[in-house]
């Protein structure tokens, strides 16, 4: 499994940017669909969360430690994974990891479908499809933190955001890795708004049927082309 520093041109970059684009899917399908609970980004949830401690209205406390235990439980799981397959090749590994997070995405999307999405009802659905992708959120972290590429997380913005900032020209840098950068940004926007568009005009499925089919095929077409 290859851990080490990104070269400048990198070939998985393609992959981490359609992977960015899941994020949105995801986000947009968690946030408009299960009442503004995060089950990709979690500094949301964290301040929700803070929120709904404090009383505030439209916030409830255990869809967001759903998200947040979810998320942890993958990215465990995916972390103890990745330290047991430092010998095998990284191509068969991220195979590995995007059939685990596409299948759990697709049991979302399965669940989602008997989801009523107006009255958040029946509730056992909500803490599932929460559940469900919080798990493969939470793997995706854990995996792609392995492969250290910098500036594609997948899921975060922030840090990118503040890298296309302060290594600008205007700020006196050398607008290192700016096209990954912005990339990322436009791979989670164009993915939150096709998310929503999708659940809008077809249901809560369509954006997490999506979101696995993308993660496996972006991944199987990667290891095709460079293993």
């Amino acid at each position: 499994m290859a851990i080490d520093p990104t070269p400048t041109r990198d070939p998985r970059v393609p992959l981490l940017l359609l992977l960015s684009a899941t994020t949105g899917l995801v986000d947009a399908a968690s946030v408009l669909g299960l009442g503004k609970v995060f089950t990709a980004n979690m500094t949301g949830n964290i301040v929700f969360l803070g929120f709904a401690a404090s009383g505030a209205p439209g916030f409830k406390v255990a869809p967001f430690v759903m998200a947040l235990a979810s998320f942890m439980i993958g990215a465990v799981v995916a972390g103890r994974i990745a330290r047991r397959a430092t010998q095998v090749a990284e191509p068969r590994w991220l195979v590995t990891s995007a059939i685990i997070e596409a299948t759990l995405l697709w049991l979302a999307a399965a669940v989602a479908i008997g989801f009523d999405v107006v009255t958040q009802s029946p509730e056992p659905h909500l803490f599932a499809i929460i559940g469900l992708t919080g798990l493969a959120m939470g793997y995706r972290n854990a995996t792609i933190r392995q492969l250290k590429v910098a500036d594609l997380t997948t899921t975060v913005l922030t840090l990118t955001l503040t890298g296309l900032g302060a290594d600008s020209s205007p700020a006196g840098g050398n607008d290192s890795n700016w096209q990954r950068r912005t990339g990322a940004v436009i791979a989670v926007f164009a993915g939150a708004a096709i998310g929503a568009y999708l659940l809008s005009h077809i249901g809560l499925f369509a954006p997490l049927a999506l979101a696995g089919a993308l993660v496996l095929s972006a991944t199987l077409a990667y290891t095709f082309c460079f293993s």
